[in-house]
């Protein structure tokens, strides 16, 4: 039997779990509730209009700004229709979550005024990818809370990938690391790439006018080092 996909091994997975979901990767007092609230704020001190949320999960950011900001035009994209049907299940509607792909965004140039992602990146097999497309679709800012794989572990576990990564070999020891495959599988967080948003910052600075950045759980001043999880907001000539 033909070994499956990552990406059949992923789907798979939400679809077994999307009822236990909310209860795994939803909580107001963790990472993302931190940076949903902080991202609401920016909302509102820019006067965005509009938002993407890419990878929506059940709709966590979208119930929230749907809450909060009712006058905000919302859409998310996720591409597992079991977490897609939970989410309607809570009253978003079919427009306001649907199906997409995060590294094929359907949308035109400057769709949004922000378009957004949480915990979606370090399951994407190419997330640079995906960075590209949500800095395409925006017309003057993206949001980003994710995992930064470096800032992870105890000190001598972050001091040995940092060092890994400095001498730009961390791609060949994640490949020896994962047996080649690339990826991990638990059940806690199914199939999961070793990702952290400063890979992508270069990026991101090259089409942002300004770049700001959050911990989201406790770290020391130097967030690459020391922070588990960080939030990014890059903002776009305003």
């Amino acid at each position: 039997m033909p070994s499956r996909s990552a990406v059949e091994l992923q789907r798979d997975y939400y679809a077994r779990t999307a009822h236990l979901y909310d209860d795994a990767h939803v909580a107001e007092g963790g990472e993302h509730g931190l940076a949903v609230a902080f991202m609401l704020a920016m909302v509102g001190h820019f006067g965005f209009r509009s938002i993407l949320d890419v990878g929506s999960g059940t709709g966590r950011a979208l119930l929230r700004i749907k809450q909060n900001l009712p006058d905000v035009h919302a859409v998310g994209v996720e591409p597992s229709a079991e977490l897609r049907n939970i989410g309607h299940g809570k009253g978003l509607s079919n427009t306001e979550l649907i199906d997409g792909d995060a590294t094929r965004l359907d949308f035109a140039d400057c769709s949004f005024d922000l378009v957004c992602e949480y915990g979606a990146l370090h399951h994407i097999a190419r997330p640079a990818a995906a960075v590209s497309e949500m800095l395409r679709v925006a017309r003057r800012a993206i949001f980003i809370s994710d995992s930064n794989n470096f800032g992870q572990g105890s000190l001598p576990s972050r001091l040995l990938k940092q060092g890994i990564n400095a001498l730009r070999v961390w791609p060949l020891a994640n490949y020896l690391k994962t047996r080649g495959k690339g990826y991990t599988l638990s059940d806690g967080d199914g199939l999961a790439y070793s990702y952290s948003v400063f890979n992508d910052l270069a990026l991101i600075k090259s089409k942002c006018a300004s770049v700001h950045l959050l911990n989201t759980s406790d770290a020391g001043p130097n967030l690459y080092r020391s922070a588990p999880h960080v939030a990014l907001l890059g903002l776009k000539g305003m």
